[in-house]
């Protein structure tokens, strides 16, 4: 796949089909669309494309909305896309300037000038340009005027696969990793780097990697323990971690530890990723380190047996 920075791009794309959206997740429903124009393409000889937007445009549009966290960082959300054969990923800054294009402008300036669009496939209430005025109706009643065709994906073929990012967001926060997993197709993850905490841990005989995020717009799930797997330097191990703010030993920060099972080595300021499998239980506070270190004997086992350890 090809990623190109909307600015950057000087000539069409030849026989271009494209679809345009932010994705953010690249969930089933998502990829019931790239799955589709990237078999189009193939079919009729064209060039499959993706118009993403970068930052996202709530972002943009509504600065001061503090609660928007993010599925994918750009750079997971352009490794999702190449999943489904995509031929071209185009990332058009959005940006104020940006946000008030018509939907006529949008349509000329970037689907024709730029990419040269032949056909655009998007999702059954996919509006764009400003005010999100653009439509499948007002495109369907302009493709003579504007030379390409249009394809909607129908409301049936999406409404029963009952996803959205939202609902993803809203599972994750719960703690629902099953049911976001479902709806993403695939088990949700986050990627930080692993900075030096307390160690206490390692002196109950459950030495964590404590991890940071650096993209403060990465949605957590939400506080609790969880059943993991951990990909280290390209080997998969399985874990259980904790998010939240420990209770028993301080209470005072947030924070994302995780035990890898059958892993010894120095993973400080390494990157890692963490995949959630399963729920396994709400963050408590113990009366000591002794009931603590009880409780995570018993989670390890929670956690081998919902991974088939």
């Amino acid at each position: 796949m090809i990623v190109l920075e909307g600015d950057k791009l000087t000539d069409k794309i030849p026989n271009a089909i494209v679809t345009s959206g932010t994705f953010d997740g690249v969930h089933i429903g998502h990829q019931k669309i790239l799955n589709g124009i990237s078999e189009q393409a193939k079919k009729y000889g064209g060039k499959s494309v993706v118009l993403t937007f970068w930052p996202h445009p709530r972002f943009i549009i509504n600065p001061n909305e503090k609660g928007l966290k993010l599925l994918s960082t750009f750079e997971e959300k352009s490794k999702l896309i190449e999943e489904s054969n995509i031929d071209y990923l185009i990332k058009l800054a959005f940006t104020k300037e940006f946000s008030k294009l018509s939907s006529e402008q949008f349509i000329r300036q970037i689907l024709i000038d730029k990419i040269g669009t032949q056909k655009l496939v998007i999702g059954y209430d996919h509006h764009f340009g400003k005010n999100r005025e653009g439509s499948f109706d007002y495109l369907k009643s302009n493709t003579e005027k504007f030379g390409f065709e249009v394809q909607e994906i129908p409301r049936q073929d999406v409404d029963h696969i009952g996803v959205s990012s939202t609902k993803i967001r809203n599972a994750l926060i719960e703690g629902q990793v099953e049911v976001a997993n479902e709806y993403l197709g695939r088990p949700y993850e986050l990627t930080g780097v692993v900075v030096h905490g307390d160690h206490l841990g390692a002196q109950i005989g459950f030495p964590t990697a404590n991890i940071e995020v650096a993209e403060e717009y990465k949605l957590i799930p939400g506080n609790g323990v969880y059943a993991v797997k951990v990909m280290v330097a390209d080997q998969m191990y399985d874990g259980m971690m904790n998010i939240g703010f420990r209770p028993t030993v301080d209470g005072n920060s947030q924070k994302m530890e995780v035990n890898i099972f059958d892993f010894s080595g120095d993973l400080y300021n390494k990157y890692i990723s963490v995949s959630f499998i399963n729920w396994i239980r709400e963050e408590k506070k113990f009366e000591n380190i002794s009931e603590l270190k009880n409780q995570l004997i018993h989670d390890k086992i929670t956690t081998k047996t919902l991974l088939g350890v």
